[in-house]
């Protein structure tokens, strides 16, 4: 008896001092294992005679359940500590307020071509577009520009291979939309356009927006109340002024280059000019019968004169400082 109460408080001792799961695995071997101390007074019981043999085992088995159900409890225990550990390790504090998701922004470039598409199509024009890898049909022939001039030349365009350009203006959707649609026709162009050219003021990465004006009765002065009301818009200036300047383009004639008052000065904003005959015969237009104009606008040119930007490198340059100011 004194054996079985020594293996009973050394087992209790034992699992209250246990903190982790398989080392009390390892103690509940020592006591129930089939080389346990309490295992090995149940295999005795054979050497009793048949008097005692039914009280010892009595005494044994109360032991072992005493030592069972202790057992037990300590695995509640440690399972229930381990839980408390986790839960305290993962708590969540639901007073605290939601963090949320980042919120973006739109580029300076994109609110100026929103803005832009928005005040020409307020005057009457449709927006057309066109493929970015242009053929060098419609990037030049089409448009009047012949073999020689320096747009064809490598160091001035980005070729893909001897037929297939970058486009260098979005020009080509004009040509491309004309071929589909038959005058009276009204429409802008905006969109990416590639040239080898990068400086302070210039990028080989750059956007354009263009216009076209084809009917029977057209005139440069329809060409410049639509610029002038355009730019005063856009500026929100009453008082600026547009005046055009005579100027050469293989795909307009005649043509100038329009000058905006800007600062007690005049300020070059693009080139325009008469739908060139060629370019109308182009796409089976009768040049006898309808007049167009067509001018180019550069995008990042009027963002950085309505945002005060005098680098057009900042607009690439993904410098969160610089752009979280438009946003």
């Amino acid at each position: 008896m004194q054996e079985l109460q020594n293996i009973l408080d050394d087992a209790l001792k034992t699992f209250a001092a246990t903190d982790d799961a398989a080392m009390l695995e390892n103690a509940k071997a020592r006591y129930l294992g089939k080389e346990g101390s309490l295992t090995a007074l149940l295999k005795g019981l054979g050497k009793l005679s048949a008097e005692e043999r039914p009280a010892a085992g009595a005494h044994i088995n109360k032991v072992k359940q005493q030592i069972e159900t202790a057992l037990q409890a300590r695995r509640d225990a440690i399972q229930q500590q381990a839980l408390q550990q986790k839960l305290a390790a993962e708590s969540l504090d639901v007073t605290l307020p939601g963090r949320g998701m980042g919120s973006g922004g739109l580029h300076p470039v994109t609110r100026t071509l929103e803005r832009i598409e928005q005040l020409f199509h307020s005057l009457g024009f449709a927006i057309a577009s066109g493929p970015e890898i242009e053929r060098d049909f419609y990037n030049f022939t089409a448009l009047n520009i012949p073999e020689n001039h320096p747009a064809r030349a490598m160091h001035d365009t980005f070729y893909i291979d001897p037929q297939h350009v970058l486009r260098t203006h979005t020009s080509p959707v004009q040509v491309r939309y004309m071929e589909v649609h038959q005058p009276p026709l009204k429409i802008i162009s905006s969109g990416r356009v590639y040239r080898v050219d990068s400086d302070a003021t210039h990028s080989p990465m750059f956007h354009q927006v263009e216009g076209l004006w084809v009917d029977e009765e057209i005139s440069f002065a329809n060409l410049k109340g639509v610029v002038q009301d355009f730019l005063q818009h856009f500026f929100e200036q009453d008082d600026l002024q547009v005046r055009f300047r005579p100027s050469f383009f293989p795909f307009t004639e005649p043509s100038a280059e329009m000058d905006m008052s800007w600062k007690g000065g005049w300020l070059e904003i693009g080139g325009c000019g008469m739908v060139h005959p060629n370019v109308l015969q182009h796409v089976n237009i009768d040049s006898e019968k309808y007049l167009g104009f067509a001018f180019g606008l550069g995008v990042e040119r009027l963002a950085m004169l309505r945002y005060g930007v005098n680098d057009l490198r900042q607009f690439y340059e993904s410098d969160l400082r610089f752009l979280k100011q438009f946003n």
